[in-house]
């Protein structure tokens, strides 16, 4: 029987060619969130809801293209796994033939790359293995090796420690079997500081600088033209901003219609893809894109799959995903600075099961020699955060008013680190998460960071061009940008540059390290005094701190025992206090 207007929601978004006609008609519904709320409604109680449906003769087109669908199709055939070819090269290819390149002196924590030309012939995506066994001193990695078109292979890895790295090539090609050479890794260049890893419930870089996450999103911003991944930059740089959460597929979505110019596969909406082969040109852009982020101190946080699609590569099958998966690891770990994120809400990927997320998980854990920060981000229900291969929390607003308010709880929860990606976004848009006010956007990261957590910014101003920055990136339009600087310097000012939860009063969250340095704060709430008890045997200086005007004003004195702090009757305040030596 065809889709009607009395078919159910569900049925139509389970169906592939159903969907299809919902992703042409409707692309900014049927990929949308609130799609999941409308799976038991009708089809006919969808379009009359739909904007876009308001146009009669669209909205029988829309119906007629449904009534064309049956109710049922055959099951999708994806591509199979496919084995190297033993008889790529013959008995008549010395082995270790090909021509190697390796890189002159590399300062520590930089990419090591060695290039090998070699052979090109069949489908060297396909048809050769290739990886390494690096040494340096009893450290030893196995790092996996990939084709980067035109005859070029490349082996990187990321230079962890000083002194020289031999590199033993491995593979079922005769001419790059057994090739080997060594690298010189000297002391790191000023600010470089390795890649970022956990420390507790916070964050320390390799070399053991403290880092806090101070990000942002932008998904599909390096999907743009190169005018606005150019402005994009420039705006992290100045706002200061330290990660970003993106995308390696492009996305399709509200403020998302554009057709990106290339992608990870060759071919295009129009002409279908290979999925047999990649893009090395295309992932050459987005290599150079986070070098870029490394060179301001920007976090790549790559989001590895995500629903929003209208290309077909959130449904490519196990082989094509394992394939995929291990291209852009082996191309990608060698950067101090790169994150994984398993997916961008998880359980909208409906072509996904926790064991595919499980098998995927392993593969990067197998093909990172670099153990990069890993995690999974949900729309409603979380992922077991306690799984091994999660090293902290990446979670997703959890009510229309409160999610910050659950840090503290979530770092009890999974013993992790907690950082929220997504906690509503600064804007004006028609849609609940976009149209926070900056001021609120605020209140959510103070709260967090109280609670010892991280906050993560996002802005979705409606425009003309449709440039929103959650999405594309470009110019930063709104106010919390510089006012989360602000807690992050004054965070910076807690021993260690840290903070976690303190017991509390029962009307304001404490955070801090106890006896040394604590932080309230106060919120929507707005008293004109606070009437304090402070720790015994210990003087305290006292700093009244206005969050949104981004003033810290010292209480004159130092205090013992109990202090009545006058405060100005204003939303947003917060008191310091720091322990004196005495």
């Amino acid at each position: 029987m065809p889709f009607h207007p009395g078919s159910l929601v569900g049925d139509a978004l389970d169906h592939a060619g159903a969907r299809a006609v919902l992703e042409k008609y409707l692309p900014g519904v049927a990929a949308s969130p609130a799609a999941v709320q409308f799976r038991d409604a009708r089809l006919g109680q969808l379009a009359a809801i739909v904007p876009q449906l308001e146009d009669t003769a669209l909205r029988e087109e829309f119906f007629g293209a449904l009534a064309a669908i049956p109710d049922g199709e055959a099951a999708k055939e994806y591509l199979p796994a496919v084995a190297p070819d033993p008889a790529y090269e013959g008995e008549d290819v010395p082995r270790a033939s090909a021509r190697l390149t390796a890189p002159g002196p590399v300062p520590r924590w930089s990419p090591v790359e060695i290039r090998i030309d070699g052979p090109s012939h069949g489908n060297p995506f396909l048809d050769v293995e290739l990886d390494s066994e690096v040494t340096n001193g009893e450290r030893t990695l196995r790092v996996g090796g990939f084709y980067d078109g035109d005859g070029v292979w490349r082996v990187r890895f990321l230079a962890e420690a000083e002194g020289t790295w031999t590199v033993t090539m491995r593979s079922t090609a005769r001419s790059l079997d057994g090739l080997t050479t060594s690298v010189e890794v000297g002391a790191a260049a000023p600010g470089s500081h390795g890649p970022v890893r956990v420390d507790g419930f916070h964050f320390r870089h390799a070399d053991g600088t403290r880092y806090r996450p101070v990000g942002t999103t932008a998904y599909a911003w390096t999907h743009q033209s190169d005018e606005l991944q150019d402005a994009t930059l420039r705006s992290l740089e100045t706002a200061g901003f330290n990660k970003i959460r993106m995308c390696v597929f492009p996305k399709s979505y509200l403020y998302n219609s554009d057709e990106p110019a290339d992608f990870p596969f060759p071919g295009s909406l129009a002409n279908g893809f290979d999925l047999e082969r990649f893009d090395p040109a295309h992932f050459r852009k987005l290599e150079r894109r986070i070098a870029q982020l490394a060179e301001i101190g920007v976090e790549a946080d790559l989001i590895l799959f995500h629903p929003y699609d209208r290309w077909g590569f959130v449904d490519l099958g196990a082989a094509v995903d394992d394939r995929y998966l291990r291209y852009v690891v082996r191309r990608l770990a060698a950067y101090p600075n790169v994150w994984w994120a398993m997916a961008n809400e998880y359980d909208l990927v409906w072509s996904k099961s926790e064991a595919d997320w499980e098998r995927l998980a392993a593969i990067v854990v197998e093909e990172d020699p670099h153990g990069h920060l890993r995690s999974i981000h949900n729309c409603r229900p979380f992922y077991d955060h306690g799984r091994d291969w999660i090293t902290h929390v990446s979670a997703q607003r959890q009510d229309v008013y409160r999610t910050a308010e659950y840090t503290d709880s979530w770092r009890e929860r999974w013993g992790k680190p907690v950082v929220i990606d997504e906690v509503g976004y600064e804007g004006d848009i028609d849609h609940g998460w976009g149209n926070l006010t900056a001021e609120e956007l605020v209140r959510r990261c103070w709260e967090g960071a109280v609670r010892g957590g991280y906050v993560v910014h996002g802005e979705t101003y409606v425009r003309d061009d449709e440039v929103l920055w959650w999405s594309k990136g470009g110019v930063l339009h709104g106010e919390s940008p510089a006012r989360m600087r602000f807690l992050d310097e004054v965070l910076a000012s807690a021993p260690d540059g840290a903070i976690d939860p303190l017991p509390s009063d029962w009307d304001v969250p404490w955070g801090g390290v106890a006896g040394e340095w604590m932080l309230a704060y106060f919120g929507f709430n707005r008293p004109s005094y606070r009437n304090l008890v402070l720790p015994t045997g210990v003087a305290w200086r006292i700093d009244v701190i206005d969050t949104w005007n981004m003033t810290l004003e010292p209480v004159p004195g130092v205090h013992r025992e109990t202090a009545r702090i006058a405060l100005p009757a204003r939303q947003y305040m917060a008191i310091r206090l720091t322990r004196v030596e005495t």
